[in-house]
């Protein structure tokens, strides 16, 4: 069972870091944002790119199977990721949000970006998987009945690294500040002088840089494939619904209920059903607590 659990903090990790994304994109921008999925792919593939180019594999750090050539290519796919993004917003939900659109229109706009940005890959890739390399994942034992994959230990640390730079960034930086206060009242917030608009473009950084991490984690971990974030797209939003739709840490600690509700009904042999068990949990959680874990009550 511990085994199981690991595996489940592994998932949680990966779909915490997609699923910040969208509660910033909610929070500040007011709507859910059905192309996350495809943000994360878009940071998969671009690490793909950077790490072709490169030319040097993906490197090792010690037992871990990946070294600096991922890490840096990640880097650079967050920098492409973000100008994608910010060109779509700038073409498309910019324009928008200046009509005064309502939020059906912003999520159907969003929707038809991952229905594009999901083709797009497919067609450019030919819809057969890919990988950053060919390994054979080594584990060691901790103690007796439980082995951990170095790679799983590095996964985790980097997340709780984007973690703890996302918590810097919102509470000691007046970036931060500023996008709290437009989460809050974006009208009174640009009474008071907040440049929303560099707020909206810096949400939408951060959140396609969490989502670049994300894809080019799970891309290591698995496989690359064109569905790979719209399958991952259902467990981040129950993570931003469980957790607390208005509060980022509640989607960490939602993400977190999330990958371990999934590992145990692998663990029980659910695992053909684990989405259905994973809602059905969520369903009963919210009936009783329907702001969510840390969510308030509107």
């Amino acid at each position: 069972m511990i085994q199981y659990l690991a595996d489940g903090i592994v998932n949680a990790a990966l779909i915490a870091l997609g699923a910040i994304g969208l509660s910033m994109t909610y929070n500040v921008l007011r709507f859910a944002n059905f192309a996350q999925g495809e943000i994360l792919t878009a940071g998969a593939y671009f690490t793909l790119l950077v790490v072709t180019v490169l030319g040097a594999g993906i490197g090792t750090m010690g037992p871990i199977a990946f070294g600096w050539p991922l890490l840096v290519s990640m880097l650079v796919a967050i920098a492409l990721t973000g100008a994608v993004v910010l060109v779509v917003d700038m073409l498309l939900f910019a324009p928008l949000r200046g009509r005064n659109a309502s939020r059906i229109t912003l999520i159907m706009a969003a929707f038809g970006v991952s229905l594009m940005g999901r083709n797009l890959v497919m067609l450019m890739t030919g819809g057969e998987p890919f990988y950053y390399d060919f390994y054979i994942p080594r584990a060691f034992a901790l103690f007796p009945g439980f082995e951990v994959v170095p790679d799983d230990l590095a996964i985790v640390a980097i997340a709780g690294l984007a973690f703890a730079l996302l918590f810097v960034l919102v509470n000691r930086t007046s970036m931060g500040r500023q996008m709290r206060a437009v989460a809050e009242n974006p009208t009174l917030a640009r009474v008071n002088g907040i440049d929303v608009r560099a707020v909206i473009r810096w949400t939408w950084i951060v959140g396609a840089a969490l989502a670049t991490v994300a894809g080019a984690l799970l891309g290591h971990n698995t496989q690359l494939r064109p569905e790979m974030g719209f399958d991952l797209l259902l467990p981040m939003f129950a993570a931003l619904i469980l957790g607390g739709a208005t509060n980022l840490y509640g989607t960490i600690l939602g993400a977190v209920v999330i990958g371990l509700t999934e590992a145990l009904a692998v663990a029980i042999g659910l695992s053909g059903y684990r989405a259905a068990v994973t809602f059905a949990v969520i369903v009963v959680f919210l009936l009783l607590r329907p702001q969510g874990l840390l969510g308030e009550r509107e």
